[in-house]
């Protein structure tokens, strides 16, 4: 139990206004359950109280729902209708600002013997026991007692914590090569003065309390003038998919003889009555969580090296449900469908071509550059692969697209020269490059699926952390791609008024 609302007395529409916080996580399937009681005593045992109905969901659902709202029929009672339940979901906005400010000074102190002050100023934000915490420092401007630093972007948060009164402590230093830097002096101000931008108000005396101490004609060691000042909010990943982008979620499927023959339990693909096979598993741990993103429930399905009927060629990019013009399957439950019915139909062959699937999802993304969709496409593979360098020239290509291509290995058996060369495809140490051209960001994950299913675990434990690392970059992928075309998030859709 993770809380209860407060109660609302003789009411059928009730209008709960506790809120519960919960950490959200994309790559995890955060399973819901509601629970409704009518109040019958103060007692808080709950089965003092008449039970009237739950509803379970993922938290996936709900954020991923239209303006990250979703209603769910209220079940438990059999043979009743027990109402609706209606579950709304807002990301805790506190401090997700980003401040850009750009700072001069003028004549400040004189440090060096020979030549003038190399300045540099170091930003400090009060806690809430007195004590500062460092939270920026400027570059060094060298040889000059005018200095212009560049402007630098900061997070609220990072400066102030939230809160816009609070102290912020500036430093500024002279620079020395052996590291003791010589303070020149210092001044406070607070978020909310910085806020008015450039004025009279935040032109500040930079004043060194010893000196003051010692002289008493002493005013300041110069003067630093806030240039400019701007804001805007950094957005999230939920920003866009309240304002109504989708995850628009391909799979493709190793069909080539490597796999082994499917009728044997030896193969990856052996279909068993009692337990599911590795791509099977793969799929299911994947898609279950992805598909929350995704509106429609409609996912291309697509296979590849394998010999398909009617005429028996090699097809490297073939659709799973049999359908050229549409390969899309209704939700995961069809493309498991559709990916049984192709076993029973085409013959495993090879070789192990990457590159058609990728420009296949490669073609559909192009055609989407409004931020209104954003492409995933699964390859659940052995991990054999035939054609490196056109898979990279392909990446590569496709990288500029934002588009983020997992790669799930199902080996049976260890083969230490397949899986360098797939790693050798996820840029996380070094970036793909093709032809001299380097991939413009790394869209690819490799998740050696083996590394799931010799743990010890449950199966489900096993999934659940194989589709936490498969999927665990997409968001920040996500808003890699967005911030880099200046993509922003359409407004979240108004609530319905309720019923």
């Amino acid at each position: 139990q993770f809380g209860r609302t407060e109660v609302i007395d003789n009411s059928l529409n009730p209008d709960f206004l506790r809120k519960f916080v919960l950490d959200y996580f994309f790559e995890e399937k955060q399973n819901l359950r509601f629970d409704l009681y009518d109040v019958d005593s103060k007692s808080p045992d709950l089965s003092k109280h008449d039970f009237l109905g739950q509803a379970f969901c993922t938290l996936g659902e709900i954020v991923g729902s239209a303006g990250s709202r979703l209603e769910k029929p209220l079940t438990g009672i059999p043979g009743k209708k027990c109402g609706t339940i209606i579950l709304l979901a807002e990301e805790l906005g506190n401090c997700r600002d980003v401040a850009t400010l750009q700072f001069c000074a003028n004549k400040l102190d004189k440090k060096d013997f020979f030549g003038k002050s190399d300045p540099f100023m170091v930003f400090y934000r009060s806690n809430e026991d007195g004590t500062f915490t460092i939270c920026h420092k400027t570059e060094v401007v060298r040889n000059t007692l005018n200095p212009v630093w560049q402007a630098f972007a900061i997070p609220v948060r990072a400066l102030c914590n939230g809160d816009y009164d609070r102290a912020i402590k500036v430093e500024v230093y002279d620079w020395d090569r052996d590291g003791s830097h010589d303070f020149i002096g210092e001044f406070t101000t607070s978020y909310r003065e910085l806020a008015r931008g450039q004025s009279q108000f935040n032109v500040y005396e930079v004043v060194n309390p010893r000196k003051k101490m010692k002289k008493k004609k002493y005013l300041n060691s110069g003067t630093v003038t806030l240039l400019s000042f701007a804001v805007e909010s950094d957005h999230t990943f939920l920003d866009y998919i309240r304002g109504g982008t989708q995850i628009n979620f391909t799979v493709a499927i190793d069909f080539t003889a490597s796999n082994g023959n499917p009728s044997q339990s030896t193969s990856l693909h052996y279909l068993s009555p009692y337990q599911l096979n590795a791509y099977t598993m793969a799929l299911k741990a994947v898609g279950e969580i992805i598909q929350d993103y995704d509106s429609d429930k409609m996912f291309p399905a697509l296979g590849f090296g394998a010999k398909i009927p009617p005429d028996g060629r090699v097809s490297h990019e073939f659709p799973l449900n049999g359908d050229a013009d549409n390969p899309a399957c209704n939700g995961i439950e069809g493309v498991l469908e559709a990916y049984h019915r192709s076993l029973r139909s085409v013959q495993l062959y090879g070789p192990t071509n990457f590159a058609p699937v990728v420009n296949h999802v490669a073609r559909s993304a192009a055609a989407v550059l409004d931020g209104s969709q954003y492409f995933v496409l699964l390859i659940i593979t052995d991990g054999v692969i035939s054609d490196m360098a056109q898979t990279k020239e392909a990446i590569v290509n496709v990288s500029p697209a934002g588009r983020w291509v997992p790669l799930d290995g199902v080996q049976g058996s260890a083969r230490v020269g397949v899986l360098w060369a797939m790693v050798e495809l996820d840029g996380d140490d070094i970036r793909i490059s093709s032809r001299g051209k380097v991939a413009e960001r790394d869209i690819v994950q490799f998740v050696p699926f083996r590394d799931y299913v010799d743990g010890g675990d449950s199966p489900v434990l096993s999934m659940a952390r194989l589709a936490k690392d498969v999927l665990a970059e997409i968001p920040d992928q996500f808003i890699s791609y967005m911030k880099a075309r200046g993509i922003k998030p359409q407004p979240a859709p108004p609530s319905p008024d309720p019923p």
